[in-house]
């Protein structure tokens, strides 16, 4: 969810070693769902390409944009020629500075890549979801508001009798410097929310 100050990454994830977000540059950041092995190969191969860009020309010409559409590329790839298709689905956020919007790409299994706005939900569950966040969403939501926002949103959305089995939180901030990419502690997370986190 992008919020007043930044964009919001809240993902169900029980495991705490096994991330599904993460920072790609110094703005940028990866979400992804699906099989971990492949989504995780997709990260590293970002985080290089992002190296070898900032290196050879420079850190601004590193933009969400262009590591989104090498993971059209490469999804793309692997789904006409590969026995089998990736078997994930990528979020690839930008958090704008000096007055620049933010920018967030879902780059899907087969290549597609698609521009979103506002907010952005993955998985099994992704049209319920979606239609929960846009009834409530606004852009000028706190970091608070929106990561109530989207707890509750996942609540409502799992199956009767099950709780969300333990949420990995992170935000890209506008106003901090240079890396804007900081992972919540639970701690941080209940005392935002107003609740526990798992």
């Amino acid at each position: 969810l992008e919020y007043a100050g930044g964009i919001l990454f809240v993902a169900e994830n029980p495991s705490t070693h096994l991330h599904k977000v993460a920072e790609l540059y110094d703005r940028i950041a990866f979400c992804a769902v699906g099989r971990f092995s492949e989504f995780e190969n997709l990260r590293q191969a970002g985080v290089r390409l992002a190296d070898i860009r900032g290196y050879a020309y420079g850190r601004e010409d590193v933009t969400s944009r262009s590591i989104a559409n090498a993971y059209s590329q490469t999804l793309g790839q692997i789904f006409v020629q590969e026995f089998k298709p990736y078997e994930v689905e990528l979020c690839v956020a930008e958090v704008g500075v000096d007055g620049a919007p933010n920018a967030m790409y879902h780059v899907v299994f087969d290549g597609n890549v698609f521009d979103r706005k506002g907010f952005l939900a993955m998985g099994g569950q992704s049209d319920e979801l979606n239609t929960e966040l846009q009834r409530a969403y606004d852009e000028d939501m706190t970091l608070d508001a929106a990561l109530q926002l989207a707890m509750r949103v996942l609540r409502q959305a799992a199956p009767a009798g099950e709780t969300n089995s333990g949420l990995e939180v992170a935000v890209l901030e506008r106003d901090r410097p240079r890396r804007s990419f900081r992972r919540l502690t639970q701690e941080d997370v209940e005392s935002r929310a107003g609740e526990p986190a798992s």
